[in-house]
């Protein structure tokens, strides 16, 4: 049986202005251009304060037309042409913010991409048409580490059902020892690892040390992985001395030879902080990257339209769909300006807290004075949701006297010490990062060493929690940092 019921409830839904203002708090300084521009180009109502005053400045005696002009927001009354909805200023000022306004353009690295370097070199090779095609279907194949993760027969088939080639794996491998292991940088086109290196050790000048180190890749690469030092000493019938001396040339090598190739036509990558922060007679100055609080306003052509519509006694159907468009246009524009106008603020605030949290560490650049800080903390003090705080913290840098940081790097969990007092999670990894490069290398610390050592100093941390701050840190285990 069928039953229909009436029922009242409340729900909270984002509305389409709320999520793309969350969208925009997350931006970076560059991206947010990008944003402000698209938005410039597709809302014709809205326009650049900066480029209307350059315009003026090369183009004055041109604009005679005063309907030309550009008009602040705050002279467009729309409830004297459209009386169904209230329009509020658009008016834009912007305070706290750096005289950085040059435009910047990110560079562009000239040079050949890695496969068409290799391409290139094959021309300085004596090859048959069929040979040339092996080689250059070899060179495909290498991946952007320089190396050839493929079997010879797959190469095989696909040669011949692509190129419409028929070798057997001999000519394949042949191509590929005598051709393709012969380009520049040496170790392309290996296999693995162990092949790269030993390619780049022959192409030395045999020394003793260069001829040990070949010796002991070819027959116990497991055991110098692994450093099981006393093994290869017992193995080879040599001293430390030659042993160490072997270890140096293999230290000395790639171990990704496409590496140093690839990404030469890339982009640059380059930060643009977002906020700066200066000492001022002992104070600490916050300056929001002016490139955040552009100038903008709404033509007046646009209000000259209106205008129109306004005095006109015969009022057609396209007038009002015109006017229809302009108010569309005319909204759109509040908004945005009002969003940006709320980005500001809503940065400028954030980071002022996150300062005034961190003030003793920002006045020193000691990193022992970070203060253990979480989102939540930020968000309690400012009244805003914590996902509000994550998207300024997570995409946002900031120049600082010491550096250019992440803004995410001024957060970090808190510990207590033996005396029951709040210390950084930050403090703990540096000064475990001190520990681990003080150590005797031929014996290095294990992680429940590390732990009882940071737990002397009056830090009470499990081994497991060692194990996790180390491999933040990219440290390896104790196995794989000893040195002979």
């Amino acid at each position: 049986m069928l039953k229909q019921s009436l029922n009242l409830k409340l729900s909270q839904k984002l509305s389409p202005q709320q999520i793309q203002l969350m969208k925009m708090i997350q931006l970076p300084t560059q991206a947010f251009e990008q944003r402000l521009k698209q938005e410039i180009e597709e809302n014709p109502a809205l326009e650049s304060g900066k480029e209307q005053e350059e315009t003026y400045e090369e183009n004055y005696d041109d604009y005679a037309d005063e309907g030309n002009e550009s008009i602040a927001a705050d002279d467009i009354n729309i409830d004297e042409y459209l009386s169904d909805d209230d329009i509020p200023s658009y008016k834009l000022q912007a305070n706290n913010y750096s005289a950085d306004d040059e435009d910047r353009e990110v560079p562009y690295e000239g040079g050949l991409s890695f496969h068409q370097s290799l391409i290139n070199q094959l021309n300085t090779f004596t090859l048959n048409d069929e040979e040339y095609a092996i080689a250059e279907f070899l060179v495909g194949s290498i991946n952007d580490n320089g190396y050839l993760r493929r079997d010879t027969i797959d190469i095989v088939d696909d040669l011949a059902f692509t190129q419409n080639i028929f070798v057997d794996e001999n000519k394949v491998d042949d191509i590929l020892y005598e051709v393709v292991q012969k380009l520049e940088p040496t170790g392309v086109g290996a296999r693995d690892l162990k092949e790269c290196l030993i390619i780049q050790l022959e192409a030395k000048n045999p020394t003793k040390s260069v001829e040990l180190a070949i010796k002991i890749l070819e027959t116990a690469f497991d055991a110098f992985v692994k450093k099981h030092y006393d093994k290869l000493l017992a193995k080879f019938d040599i001293v430390e001395e030659d042993l160490k001396l072997a270890i140096k040339e293999v230290e000395k090598l790639n171990p990704k030879p496409g590496g140093a190739v690839v990404g030469n036509s890339k982009i640059a990558e380059q930060v643009v902080p977002d906020f700066t922060i200066r000492i001022s007679d002992g104070e600490l100055e916050l300056l929001l990257n002016s490139r955040n609080a552009p100038e903008l306003h709404i033509s007046r052509e646009y209000n000259n339209m209106l205008k129109g519509y306004q005095e006109a006694k015969i009022k057609t159907k396209s007038q009002k769909d015109a006017v229809q468009f302009i108010k569309q246009k005319l909204d759109s524009a509040k908004w945005f300006i009002d969003a940006i106008k709320q980005r500001q603020q809503t940065l400028m605030v954030t980071m002022s807290t996150i300062m005034d949290m961190q003030k003793e560490y920002l006045l020193t650049g000691d990193e022992s004075k970070l203060k253990p800080m979480i989102l939540k903390d930020v968000a309690e003090k400012i009244d805003m949701d914590i996902s509000t705080v994550s998207r300024v913290a997570n995409s946002k840098y900031c120049s600082t006297p010491y550096g250019t940081k992440l803004v995410k790097e001024f957060f970090s969990e808190s510990m207590k010490n033996d005396q029951g007092e709040d210390i950084s999670t930050r403090e703990i990894k540096s000064i475990l990062k001190t520990v681990i490069e003080n150590e005797d290398k031929k014996k290095p610390l294990t992680d429940d060493k590390l732990s009882a050592h940071l737990k002397e100093k009056g830090y009470l941390i499990a081994r497991r929690t060692v194990a996790k701050y180390r491999e933040q840190l990219d440290i390896p285990v104790a196995r794989l940092r000893k040195e002979i």
